[in-house]
């Protein structure tokens, strides 16, 4: 990408009066220079079956050339019209929860035949119309697309297909997932039932599986629409989401990112966080280490919050701490949803860069300093590259099969929850991060790769994994790792089966723990820090080293956390869910085992940097104060400039950061 964009999504069809030359006036002293239009006004480009109006799309294309503001065009598929459904009342998606009903967004059978003749049919009426326009740098395909929990009989239908084709024999079927069980086999192909209502974690995480493939498929059709028109200077990106618990969180459930991104010519994601006293930049970094390591390069981001909720309301010096936070993961465009707060419908009270009154606010005053600092510091900043040597193994297939089997039956936990317990706390410390899917080749790049609750695995994964260990590498795996096979089929050798070769531990039993904790405080933690809750597995070490074992009167003969030295590398062991105090202190010894503690290490939470090589070869360093209190800190790097003010910064000298503040030092070659 030839320079930072800087960007708001904006919809003139909302607009409660004509205002888009004087909006156009307010980007421009803010420093917008790009915004995204149309992906969810379906209804307004298409009033009727057949009747094409795009004149707000060429209003706003033709105004935004002339201020000099570029344009991403979204393909308007996420919301259907009224008129469809009246015509289709099946394009609506049928549930395990029933069928559904019109209103809300994202509730269609996004494999429907006539959803899809008409998606196609507005996909290249609207971008064969605005391809060749000058404006236009690139186009976004649906928007935060997923399933949609779609499994009526169009898909049920298409399921079994995807099954016969994989598995080619019924008998395949029934024993890989275990079908004899309460009478659940299935004799004939024509009997196959509907997945719905199934009591099978194997078939269910299968029909999961499934559901993300759908995803896959309808976003590479839709980007080959796109490519027959697009222009050599234009991308296609799509608008990624992740789990949501209020606010971005973990790994979608719903979406293979890493598969679904393939044909993209980059990713681009949506990333909302906690803000105030909240702000921590967990969220920011997460989202953005994801969407990194999907193409291994530079991401977009898409949507993120200006105000929003009264509780996301920015403290001053929080949006410019938000949007360079973006950057130094290695995002090259920062757009918000969106420019203007809406008067009317669903997201009425999710404010934008202005508020009702359209006015310049103290949150849009905070946004022109970005915009300036975002031009002027371009060419320094785009395009920033990382080279982390620790990496968070993550699986979409696990997500699904611990939802089905969970930690207990009263546990709110699920497995992000354990994701979101490693990478916080290495996050914490200032470990650059990769994230990497089961389907990664390459993985002797990294010096320590952290494995949380790789539940279901082929026996491929974990012989790599094993082989890693052996070559030199340092895993730590957390308890649930290695139980299933890619089936979700327990395996029926010593738990934690194939990886207790390089883990030198052996268990059979695994229970809740109640009132345990770990033996004489290993981690030097408070007492609440030291207990274990959720999940705690009882193992015997064979070659393993044990660095904790349980308190309790019963289980206390049982190691909690091992050690095992295999071939050239180290394994770690983690039994149970351990507070974040104590992960946080097993991380850290296993960063220096693996070498990976340097002057960085010597920061830590509020104190967060992040790092990577401009296009010009140079070392560009982010510091940021994520606390409502100044700090001071000794920059013990090469010796450079302070980017944001242009101030020579040498090597061991103190620098002030004030509450919320950053500093951006280029060091010398």
């Amino acid at each position: 990408m030839e320079k930072l964009l800087y960007g708001v999504a904006y919809y003139d069809e909302y607009m409660p009066y004509d205002r888009l030359q004087e909006d156009i006036e307010l980007m421009k002293e803010a420093g917008i220079n790009v915004v995204r239009i149309a992906e969810s006004t379906w209804s307004t480009h298409e009033p009727q079956n057949g009747v094409f109006d795009f004149s707000s799309v060429d209003r706003v294309l033709d105004a935004m050339h002339k201020a000099g503001i570029q344009v991403i065009v979204g393909t308007p598929t996420y919301a259907v019209p009224t008129w469809m459904v009246k015509q289709h009342p099946d394009i609506l998606a049928t549930t395990a929860q029933g069928p559904g009903k019109y209103g809300a967004r994202q509730i269609m059978d996004i494999t429907h035949p006539a959803y899809l003749f008409y998606a196609e049919r507005i996909i290249r009426k609207m971008i064969s119309r605005v391809a060749k326009h000058p404006a236009v740098i690139g186009y976004q395909t649906d928007n935060e697309t997923k399933h949609y929990n779609t499994a009526g009989p169009n898909v049920q239908l298409q399921f079994v297909k995807y099954i016969r084709e994989k598995f080619k024999t019924l008998d395949a079927v029934n024993d890989a997932f275990g079908l004899d069980y309460w009478s659940n086999r299935i004799n004939s192909w024509e009997d196959f039932p509907s997945v719905i209502g199934t009591i099978n974690g194997s078939l269910g995480a299968e029909f999961s599986k499934f559901q993300r493939q759908l995803v896959t498929d309808f976003l590479g059709w839709q980007v080959s629409l796109v490519n027959e028109y697009k222009q050599p200077h234009q991308f296609v990106t799509q608008n990624f989401d992740f789990e949501w618990r209020g606010h971005s969180y973990g790994v979608q459930p719903d979406v293979d990112h890493f598969a679904a991104s393939k044909p993209f010519d980059i990713t681009g994601v949506d990333i909302y966080h906690p803000s105030q006293d909240d702000l921590t930049g967990i969220e920011i970094s997460f989202g953005g280490d994801m969407a990194r390591s999907t193409k291994n390069s530079n991401y977009l981001v898409l949507e993120t919050e200006a105000q929003a909720f009264v509780n996301w309301v920015p403290y001053p010096g929080q949006l410019r701490l938000q949007a360079f936070s973006h950057l130094a993961s290695g995002a090259n465009m920062v757009a918000y949803w969106h420019w203007h707060s809406i008067h009317n419908s669903f997201e009425t009270y999710w404010k934008g860069l202005l508020s009702h009154d359209l006015q310049p606010n103290p949150v849009y005053n905070e946004a022109i300093t970005i915009g300036r600092d975002f031009a002027r510091l371009s060419d320094k900043l785009v395009n920033l590259k990382k080279n982390n040597k620790a990496a968070i193994l993550f699986s979409n297939e696990s997500l699904t099969s611990i939802d089905w089997f969970k930690f207990s039956f009263q546990s709110s936990k699920n497995y992000n929850d354990v994701v979101r317990l490693v990478y916080d706390e290495l996050y914490k410390m200032n470990i650059g991060c990769d994230l990497i899917d089961p389907s990664v080749e390459e993985i002797d790049s990294y010096d320590l790769i952290v494995v949380p609750a790789l539940y279901t695995a082929s026996d491929r994964l974990l012989k790599r994994l094993n082989q890693y260990v052996e070559q030199g590498g340092h895993v730590i795996y957390t308890f649930k790792s290695g139980f299933t096979d890619e089936h979700v089929k327990v395996r029926t050798i010593p738990q934690p089966g194939i990886i207790s070769e390089a883990c030198g531990i052996s268990y059979q039993l695994f229970v809740e723990p109640k009132q345990v904790s770990l033996k004489n405080n290993p981690y030097r933690v408070s007492e609440a820090d030291n207990q274990v809750h959720t999940w705690m597995e009882l193992i015997t070490p064979d070659s393993a080293e044990v660095l904790a074992s349980y308190d309790h009167p019963h289980w206390g003969q049982y190691a909690a956390i091992t050690r095992n030295s295999y071939g050239k590398g180290i394994a770690t062991y983690i039994g149970c869910m351990v507070s974040s105090a104590v992960m946080h202190a097993i991380l850290e010894e296993a960063v220096r085992q693996a070498g990976l503690w340097g002057p960085d290490q010597e920061l830590a939470f509020p104190l967060i940097t992040k790092s990577g090589l401009n296009e010009a070869g140079r070392m560009i360093r982010y510091i940021f104060n994520y606390s409502d209190e100044a700090v001071e800190w000794k920059h013990v790097h090469a010796s450079g400039t302070e980017l944001l003010t242009g101030e020579a910064v040498e090597q061991g000298q103190s620098i002030r950061l004030d509450r919320w503040g950053f500093v951006i030092i280029e060091e010398e070659m």
